[in-house]
């Protein structure tokens, strides 16, 4: 919601210094509704035009993820160590074997089932158990599964990536637009041309809010939301780099406090659980 509200920020800012500076808001106020259905429907339609059906979905859910931000909190990346820890000291005592009822029956494991937000993002899930599954399978290579992972992990960020580059391409597009309807507003002006000025000077104020709203909703609004959206996927593919780490680490021999503490350091700064805090957690797993 911090983005609304900077938005909001921003138009109070805009429309307070024009009025202190002595604007006359009726000129704007008249012409922003024609201008905001032309330049906000060739906007529209220039994104039907450039994406398919399913990528327009997903452009749709980038504006809810951008107003709610990353959904991974502090005690998110704590749960995930903690399965982590669980899965990876399992298969080193007991051997790859014993993770097979948890990884392929995921909704009936009792690991799976202690972190019940990790068990309901089937996006984690999926990639944990896909990785476990391919150790059991003797791919056990430490370098072959880090490189796959990344590629899939590249892939997935690059997917999610989509909706911020829609939306930078639409902002890219709105200032162009804002001519169109600006010109538009002139050719109206000029077949009035025998109007006095008065008149006149409105209707070319009007033609040049077309002009002012094109890049206004261009730096102004949906520049800042692409932006805003790519910080936050690159926030959410942080979490799927912890997976990454810790069973890499493992792979390598590392005992499972070893593997779980690389996967840690992975955790942005600000949700960053302290050795401490995350050595309490485990400790209170083994006594479960």
């Amino acid at each position: 919601m911090i983005s609304l509200a900077g938005f909001g920020f921003l138009l109070a800012c805009v429309f307070g210094g024009y009025i202190a500076a002595g604007g006359k808001l009726d000129i704007i106020l008249k012409a922003l509704p024609f201008e905001f259905a032309i330049i906000g429907g060739a906007a529209i339609g220039t994104l039907v035009m450039a994406n398919s059906v399913a990528d327009l979905k997903h452009v749709g859910g980038g504006f809810g993820k951008l107003l709610k931000g990353s959904r991974y909190t502090r005690q998110d990346y704590m749960d995930l160590l903690g399965l982590l820890y669980y899965l990876v000291r399992l298969a080193q005592t007991k051997g790859p074997m014993a993770l097979e009822p948890h990884i392929e029956k995921p909704e009936e494991s009792a690991a799976f089932n202690r972190f019940p937000r990790i068990a309901g993002d089937h996006h984690v899930v999926h990639l944990i158990c896909d990785y476990l599954r391919m150790v059991g399978m003797n791919a056990d290579d430490p370098h072959q599964i880090e490189d796959v992972m990344a590629r899939e992990l590249k892939k997935m960020k690059e997917e999610e990536m989509h909706p911020s580059h829609a939306m930078q391409s639409m902002a890219d597009a709105l200032p162009a637009l804002g001519i169109v309807a600006a010109v538009m507003g002139v050719i109206k002006t000029m077949g009035s041309i025998d109007e006095p000025p008065a008149v006149l000077g409105k209707m070319i104020g009007g033609a040049l809010v077309g002009t002012f709203l094109g890049v206004l909703l261009a730096y102004g609004l949906m520049g800042p939301f692409a932006a805003r959206l790519k910080g936050v996927v690159d926030e959410e593919s942080k979490f799927f780099e912890v997976i990454r780490a810790v069973l890499v680490a493992h792979l390598h021999g590392n005992a499972p406090q070893v593997a779980v503490e690389t996967g840690r350091k992975m955790v942005p700064s600000g949700l960053m659980p302290s050795f401490q805090e995350l050595e309490e957690s485990l400790q209170g797993l083994q006594i479960a």
